[in-house]
């Protein structure tokens, strides 16, 4: 991919956050045991490329984890804590690099963040954070124990400088309006604008009507980003590591693969093989469900990224205008009203003494039919202490 060929590899190739990159040389270079640093800021700005490009030409070893992947106590000190003060055999030193350190903020990973500031604390080693949003309450603990560098969205004009020099040195011909127009509708994500740059360059009997589908706002670019890279690449690996930084949980990127696969693949051969993958994907989610055996969910994400992926013969160079799941969007319009219901249940469950589940199955549809006397719906609303919104549980849709 053409973002991992034009990484920089020396801090001079790297673009833009000038105050960034010499706040964090100047840390590193005097760095002293038990200190971290923490980016934070909007993804595809170079956060995790500025790491790279210093230790690249420092020759130092770089061990990268996402920290959302090892979300206990227990799975940091087995993986992490020993390897902080181990010497690196081949380079000059090591950087330990946490990526979404944010994935470590829910209340069941409070012990992984305890875990994480004693790392910090003991660690022989720089160790470099990484969050899009360091702000949450619950990473306060953390933040109290680092040094923090902000980064910031690229503007227009560097990104297109970066693109011209990507397409000059893959001697790719692509008329300088589209460039202008991709990094436009980055708004500032450099590896999505890459990416984009990618398509057309890969694509044919591609024209301006297809510009606006690029590049769109920035919640959509990452799961677009995703679904191309799934649908485009050969690689397992590479389809498996592209849902690692979308704000979207593997549920929901399951429904827009599913969604989308038969507008990217044309034989059928290839939609067969990619909603077996998908079918078997859906068996370990209901096994993980029932049994609660989340070792499960990285077979979940091979099979329904990698597996859909190598489902097809060859890779289609053309442009695919990826669609919402229409699922996704009737649960977005109902959020609302099943909030309300769960308000509801929640007030009945109380007085009842029973489960939401036998609530809905059991009571409420008889409720619904008693309710229709005024009198007794009003006795019940005042029961359960219902509000104007939470007394519509008892009428029929």
């Amino acid at each position: 991919m053409l973002n991992e060929k034009y990484r920089p590899k020396k801090l001079e190739d790297y673009l833009g956050q000038k105050t960034s990159l010499e706040t964090f040389v100047n840390w590193i270079n005097n760095w002293k045991p038990g200190k971290a640093i923490l980016f934070h800021g909007p993804p595809g700005i170079g956060k995790t490329s500025l790491v790279y490009a210093f230790s690249n030409q420092n020759n130092i070893e770089i061990i990268e984890t996402n920290a959302s992947d090892l979300r206990s106590s227990k799975e940091l000190k087995n993986k992490i804590s020993d390897s902080v003060s181990l010497i690196s055999l081949k380079k000059k030193g090591k950087i330990f690099l946490f990526d979404e350190i944010d994935g470590l903020s829910g209340y069941e990973d409070k012990g992984g963040v305890k875990e994480m500031i004693n790392i910090i604390e003991t660690a022989k080693y720089p160790i470099v954070l990484i969050a899009n949003d360091p702000y949450n309450k619950k990473l306060v603990s953390i933040r109290n124990k680092v040094e923090m560098i902000g980064f910031k969205k690229l503007n227009v004009w560097d990104i297109i400088k970066r693109l011209q020099f990507i397409t000059d040195a893959e001697k790719a011909f692509i008329d300088k309006e589209y460039i202008r127009e991709i990094a436009k509708k980055s708004k500032g994500d450099l590896r999505s604008a890459i990416n984009d740059l990618e398509i057309l360059y890969k694509a044919k009997n591609i024209d301006s009507k297809h510009i606006p589908h690029l590049g769109l706002r920035e919640r959509e670019i990452s799961i677009f980003e995703v679904l191309r890279e799934i649908f485009k690449t050969e690689s397992i690996r590479m389809a498996r590591d592209s849902i690692g930084n979308v704000n979207k949980t593997p549920d929901e990127i399951f429904w827009w693969i599913e969604n989308n696969i038969s507008k990217e693949y044309e034989k059928s051969e290839e939609i067969a093989k990619a909603f077996e993958m998908l079918s078997r994907a859906d068996i370990f989610k209901r096994r993980i469900w029932r049994r609660q055996n989340w070792k499960l969910l990285s077979y979940f994400i091979d099979l329904m990224t990698g597996g859909v992926a190598v489902s097809k013969e060859n890779v289609y160079k053309k442009f695919t205008k990826y669609q919402y799941p229409e699922n996704i969007m009737i649960l977005g319009r109902s959020k609302s009203k099943r909030f309300i219901e769960k308000e509801a249940m929640n007030k009945m469950k109380e007085e009842l003494h029973c489960s939401i589940r036998k609530i809905k199955w059991e009571f409420l549809p008889y409720l619904k039919i008693i309710a229709q006397n005024e009198e007794t719906k009003n006795n019940i609303v005042k029961y359960f202490s219902f509000n104007d919104k939470e007394k519509k549980i008892l009428e029929y849709n």
